[in-house]
C-alpha cells in the first residue's frame, strides 16, 4: 500500500536510527457516543498487519466514550474570567485563555489551588519558563479540549476531556481486533502519550512519541484520528500529501 500524509507533513519519519512510515486514516466526523473498537476495524483492520503501531489521537477515544463538558456545565465566573485574562497564548490555540476552560480548571481543581498555580506561573514567566500553571495542576486541565470553533466548528461550544483509563482502551481494542495502539495528546507544539496497550510494553514513552514527533495527524479539520505507523523500506512507499 501506498502511505499518503496530510498536508505539510512527511510520510516518513527516522527514530531510534531506523525509518517509519504514517499513513495517516480519513474517517468520518465521529460523533459523541461512537463505538471506537468499530472505528478500527472499520478503517485501520484493512490496513493492518502484524508489526504495525497505531497512534490513535485521543479525542476520538474521548468522543466514544462522552467525555465532554458543555458551555451550560461551566459558565465562567469573575476569578475565571480575570485569570484567563493572564494566560499566555501560544499558536496551538488559546487553552486557558478562554473563560470557560479557566472555570473547568476552577471545578476540577479547586479555586484555592488554580490561584496558587497561577501565582506560581506568573513568577516562572518572568524568568522565561512556561507551563507552570498546567504542571502544578491536574492532567484533565491540561488536556482539556474543544470550546474553540475556529478550525473545528462542531468544537465551539464543546469540551472534550482526557480519556477514561487509556491502557484499559488499548488493551480491550488489542484483545477485540489484534491491533497494537497508543494513545496520544498532540499538536503541532507538544505531545504527551497518555496510554499505550501491553504489547507495547518494552518501548519507552519517548520513542513511542519519536514515531509521530511531527504531528502527523495535524490539529485542524483533517479528520485523520488515526496514524498507521510501520517501519519502512526506502522503496515500498510513495510520499504524496492526502
Amino acid at each position: 500500500m501506498d502511505f499518503y500524509a496530510n498536508e505539510g507533513k512527511s510520510v516518513t519519519i527516522r527514530a531510534g536510527g531506523r525509518t517509519y512510515a504514517r499513513h495517516a486514516i480519513k474517517t468520518h466526523f465521529v460523533q459523541v457516543g461512537e463505538s471506537y473498537t468499530d472505528l478500527v476495524e472499520k478503517y485501520v483492520l484493512p490496513l493492518w498487519r502484524p508489526g504495525d503501531i497505531l497512534s490513535a489521537s485521543e479525542k476520538v477515544i474521548a468522543l466514544c466514550q462522552g467525555r465532554i463538558v458543555t458551555e451550560d456545565q461551566v459558565r465562567p465566573g469573575f476569578w475565571a474570567r480575570l485569570l484567563a485574562r493572564f494566560v499566555h497564548q501560544t499558536p496551538a490555540g488559546p487553552g486557558m485563555g478562554l473563560p470557560v476552560k479557566m472555570q473547568f480548571a476552577i471545578n476540577h481543581c479547586g479555586l484555592p489551588a488554580v490561584l496558587r498555580a497561577a501565582v506560581c506561573a506568573g513568577f516562572d514567566k518572568l524568568r522565561g519558563v512556561h507551563g507552570t500553571f498546567y504542571d502544578m495542576l491536574d492532567g484533565e486541565v491540561r488536556g482539556l479540549d474543544g470550546f474553540y470553533g475556529r478550525d473545528i466548528p462542531e468544537y465551539a461550544h464543546m469540551g472534550i476531556r482526557i480519556p477514561s483509563e487509556p491502557d484499559r482502551v488499548c488493551d480491550e481494542i488489542y484483545q477485540k481486533t489484534g491491533v497494537v495502539m497508543m494513545i496520544v495528546d498532540a499538536n503541532d507544539l507538544t505531545a504527551e502519550l497518555l496510554g499505550k496497550s501491553g504489547q507495547l510494553r518494552d518501548w519507552t514513552d519517548g520513542e513511542l512519541l519519536a514515531l509521530i514527533a511531527d504531528n502527523p495527524a495535524g490539529q485542524d479539520r483533517q479528520l485523520t484520528p488515526f496514524i498507521l505507523i510501520r517501519e519502512a523500506r526506502e522503496d515500498e512507499y510513495i510520499c504524496e500529501e492526502k
